[in-house]
């Protein structure tokens, strides 16, 4: 290498290292920019899931400093469950304004509530924790195989009364006198559903059939602006193709603004002994598409639904 060739590979270096070290934190800061731009869709879904391990966490610690038994059913639970409710029902009218019409609608004995589900089902969680607070009633919930392996949820699941509902399990239950609550829709409304709040119910039935062998009335249930607070990438063919091959929720939802939340009980549809499945099923849908229709801007808005948090005055039924 000759003495001019070296200098020029010197020279090129310090010019390299020279430009580096002027512009190297700039990178940084760039960098980190665009890196929490791209999580903060996904922070309040995240600090969602928090709140949920937080919870069965604090259950654990429960049953193991007052020695409780695993009897979850048992009143004894009561006062933990109230705790853990008032911190989500704290959460839910500081985010989302969240509140609950029709509970009138709601039997004193059994009933199955039949729901839309949204991309989480945050609502439906607030729903279970303002119902414990103002009747001190438990709704079982059926939940999708995947949550139960989810690790370290045992003591939520238990206590909050979520089951995997294998129409015995669902039937026996109601005929005990509880309340049981279940989306047809489910993971794949929750992923392919969208501003339209189109039911995704692919003719399931199942529900209808324990409700008549249950002897009970189907109560719709649906949460206003659901869809504005939480989105997923169901439009992806990404989403959908992992969906079907796995049947996981593969891609995480991100939004989590604080728009306003209002879940709408509707009027109970009686057992009818003289009904068949397919007709009930049908009816419900009916009856939820209804309570849509009534309370929902279609499609959906985000801006709207952000005023909808901020206006002084609640909404009118």
């Amino acid at each position: 290498m000759t003495s001019s060739t070296y200098f020029a590979s010197q020279l090129e270096e310090w010019i390299f290292l020279k430009y580096l070290e002027k512009y190297f934190f700039h990178m940084v800061i760039y960098s980190t920019m665009l890196i929490v731009v791209i999580l903060i869709p996904f922070i309040i879904p995240l600090c969602i899931l928090f709140f949920v391990y937080l919870s069965s966490f604090f259950y654990l610690i429960c049953q193991r400093t007052h020695k409780l038994q695993e009897d979850y059913s048992s009143n004894k639970w009561d006062s933990a469950r109230l705790t853990v409710a008032t911190k989500w029902d704290g959460f839910a009218r500081f985010w989302n304004g969240y509140e609950l019409h029709g509970t009138e609608n709601l039997p004193d004995g059994p009933g199955l509530i039949i729901y839309y589900h949204g991309s989480i089902p945050v609502d439906y969680i607030y729903f279970l924790h303002r119902l414990f607070i103002l009747k001190r009633r438990l709704c079982y919930s059926v939940a999708d195989e995947f949550v139960f392996k989810l690790p370290g949820l045992k003591p939520l699941l238990d206590l909050m009364g979520v089951m995997r509902g294998t129409k015995e399990e669902c039937v026996n239950i109601l005929k005990n006198g509880h309340l049981v609550g279940l989306s047809p829709g489910g993971v794949r409304e929750a992923l392919f559903s969208d501003q339209s709040y189109k039911l995704v119910w692919c003719k399931r039935k199942g529900f209808a059939e324990v409700a008549i062998h249950a002897k009970v009335p189907i109560i719709p249930m649906y949460t206003q602006n659901v869809r504005e607070g939480y989105r997923t990438f169901g439009s992806i063919t990404l989403t959908r193709w992992l969906y079907e091959h796995v049947k996981l929720p593969v891609l995480p939802p991100y939004g989590g603004l604080p728009v306003k939340f209002r879940t709408y009980i509707g009027e109970p549809i009686p057992y009818d002994p003289n009904i068949t499945a397919e007709e009930l099923a049908e009816k419900t849908k009916a009856a939820l598409r209804s309570l849509i229709q009534k309370h929902q801007q279609i499609p959906g808005n985000i801006c709207n639904a952000l005023k909808e948090r901020f206006h002084e005055e609640k909404k009118k039924d």
